[in-house]
């Protein structure tokens, strides 16, 4: 349970920063480096069955099989088990709006409402408020899981660790320093990066990062379109391509009918949850067809529908990705959260901590055929997005990518908590640094047993697992 902040931004910037340093007396830095799990540890099979039970249980064995693909792969569908394993130890009580899924492939380049490509946090799926540390915890583990999978040493693991909490660390102390308005504004844009690899990088690298941007330029609503579906005799439908994209009016079973009400009602109640001039816009296009689709690692199982909307014709599409949202993995560790639409946590959560968000993000509630009310949020299905690919980054690339991901999530803290209490807490040493080095390395441990479990379970059939 986490230690709730007391400190509030009616205190002066001294009797901020006396908040930080109350936290170190509680938590030291050093102690940041401490995980130990012992014998008492819950069953890590048990945390992901668990999360499993509330699913689409035929998508079940398709998550499995992503998470058993490799340490990595695991990690990814493993942010219960992590948020567990965290919830049971101290921390500082400097709460944030955390990501709460803060691994290294939840930051990609991001299209702004201007059209601008921004460097940023993608997957809220799991956000709620909590202690500052959590994120950065789980950040810093991935890098080491990452790195552990590209052969790198421990050296090179370790440095790409001290790379982004360091990155993240002095940005804080930035932020800290600065006007309120010029926090909330401030984002990591395409010319930002731009100086930052020109800097940090040999010309062969520089050309990659271009290629990535320019590739993200052209993950186009447009570029989808084309790809997820086919002309028939009615126009254009989202094809099939099971079990990833099942059509609705190819799912087996008699409700396909009541099904298709009630997405539109999904539809229709997520309007409201639009601004006045959004919903005008909205109001252009017509609804043509759905499909429910599976996405991600962790998220395989939920609900995910696309939904095809069209314009003037067939040349002018909408496609909007309606996800379930569950309680986050963070809530029993936190108190709860005070939320009527796990939804609406998601798509407030993502505002507050994005600097730039799809203009078309809302929520809604559907009452299924179960009688159970179910939680959606709801955006445009692949805008601009360039994801990166940790698989091909020699150790000085990932060590750039880990600066990059330290100082965004920086920036996303100092806008829901207090910079100035977080900074005082780290301090100007390198203390905190080399703590979570410590942490990352016995974590990443710590997944690679979970991983084996995992993979033990599906052995002896206390589990199904299939590749999808």
């Amino acid at each position: 349970m986490i230690a709730r902040s007391t400190y509030s931004f009616d205190l002066t910037p001294g009797e901020r920063a006396a908040l930080g340093r109350q936290a170190r007396r509680r938590v030291p830095r050093s102690a940041q480096a401490r995980f130990e799990a012992g014998s008492q540890r819950f069953d890590p099979v048990d945390v992901i069955e668990a999360q499993s039970a509330a699913r689409l249980q035929e998508l079940v064995p398709i998550r499995y099989g992503r998470m058993l693909e490799s340490p990595f792969r695991f990690y990814r569908g493993a942010a219960a088990i992590m948020a567990a394993d965290l919830g049971a130890h101290p921390d500082t009580g400097l709460t944030v709006q955390l990501c709460g899924d803060a691994h290294l492939l939840n930051f990609r380049l991001l299209a702004s409402p201007e059209r601008h490509l921004v460097f940023d946090i993608n997957d809220f799926d799991e956000t709620l408020v909590g202690p500052f540390e959590w994120d950065v915890k789980r950040l810093a583990a991935s890098f080491v899981i990452a790195a552990r999978a590209n052969g790198f040493t421990t050296r090179e693991q370790d440095t790409a660790v001290r790379e982004c909490v360091r990155a993240y660390r002095l940005r804080i102390r930035q932020l800290a320093g600065m006007r309120t308005l010029d926090v909330w504004y401030a984002q990591d844009d395409a010319d930002r990066l731009r100086e930052l690899m020109a800097s940090s990088l040999d010309k062969r690298a520089r050309r990659r990062s271009a290629q990535a941007a320019a590739k993200a330029r052209t993950r186009t609503h447009l570029q989808a379109f084309a790809k997820l579906t086919t002309d028939t005799p009615e126009g254009r439908r989202i094809a099939a391509d099971p079990p990833l994209i099942t059509p609705l009016a190819e799912l087996a079973g008699p409700d396909t009918t009541a099904t298709e009400k009630e997405l539109a009602t999904v539809l229709d109640q997520y309007r409201a949850s639009l601004s006045a001039e959004r919903r005008h816009l909205l109001r252009h296009f017509r609804l043509v067809d759905m499909a429910r689709k599976v996405v991600g690692v962790g998220s395989v199982g939920t609900r995910c529908w696309i939904l095809l909307l069209l314009g003037r014709n067939d040349d002018d599409p909408l496609l909007l990705q309606a996800k379930e949202a569950q309680q986050s993995v963070l809530a029993a560790h936190t108190g709860g959260d005070d939320y009527d639409n796990q939804g609406r946590r998601v798509v407030e959560g993502q505002r507050l901590i994005q600097t730039t968000s799809d203009i078309l993000l809302g929520w809604t509630r559907v009452v299924g055929l179960d009688g159970r009310g179910r939680d959606f949020y709801v955006r445009q299905l692949r805008d601009w997005k360039g994801i990166a690919r940790p698989e091909t980054m020699d150790p000085r690339l990932l060590n750039l990518f880990a600066q990059l991901c330290g100082a965004s999530l920086a920036r996303a803290h100092a806008r829901s908590g207090d910079p100035v209490a977080i900074d005082s807490y780290l301090g100007g040493s390198d203390r905190f640094d080399r703590a979570l080095v410590q942490f990352a390395q016995v974590y990443a441990d710590r997944n690679e047993r979970d991983f084996e479990a995992l993979g033990a379970a599906a052995r002896s059939g206390r589990v199904s697992a299939r590749a999808a």
